[in-house]
């Protein structure tokens, strides 16, 4: 279920602003309705400027009224027909890799050099944000940390996703295809 942008924030107008009772307001907001309870009480988010879901498009008015009405009815957030944002930068910049995950990449290099033999090079690199030597040095085992190095999964490291791994092995496979034909 998708939740309204800043929960704590909207529950704390929500409470201070309607009549809805605790478990509609947690249900709206993700929350528990003792933490609901709570906020009420002041003991909690004292310190959190609420936020309104009506203006900020999450609500309606009319939604709002129709559950203050009814105290089994619940909260439903507006569906809105914006875009969802990129994950990842176009134009063949670099993404930052935060540094906990920087060393799982020679783990990544070396399971797609074992399971996926078609990629290049370049597609590894961008794939995983990594270096052309850094793959050379996997591949030739004259790494740095080569006794330590696990083939692992880059999508279960968290450094692609599956849709960009099988983008990647379909336009290999595509290339590989051609160039075989020719």
């Amino acid at each position: 279920m998708a939740l309204p942008l800043m929960p704590k924030a909207t529950a704390v107008w929500l409470v201070e602003n309607t009549a809805l009772t605790f478990e509609q307001v947690a249900d709206f907001c993700g929350m528990h309705a003792l933490e609901v309870q709570a906020i009420a009480d002041g003991e909690v988010a004292t310190g959190i400027i609420g936020l309104d879901p009506v203006t900020n498009g999450q609500v309606t008015r009319a939604e709002i009224e129709r559950c203050e009405r009814s105290p089994e009815a619940r909260l439903c957030l507006l569906r809105t027909e914006l875009p969802l944002s990129q994950q990842r930068p176009k134009g063949g910049r670099a993404r930052y890799m935060p540094v906990s995950k920087r060393r799982d990449r020679p783990d990544a290099i070396a399971w797609l050099l074992r399971h996926h033999v078609e990629l290049s090079d370049t597609q590894i690199c961008q794939l995983i944000g990594t270096t052309k030597s850094t793959i050379t040095s996997v591949r030739g085992r004259t790494h740095w940390n080569t006794a330590n190095i696990k083939p692992r999964n880059p999508v279960t490291l968290g450094l692609c996703s599956e849709n960009e791994l099988e983008k990647a092995v379909l336009l290999a496979k595509e290339r590989f295809d051609r160039y075989t034909d020719s």
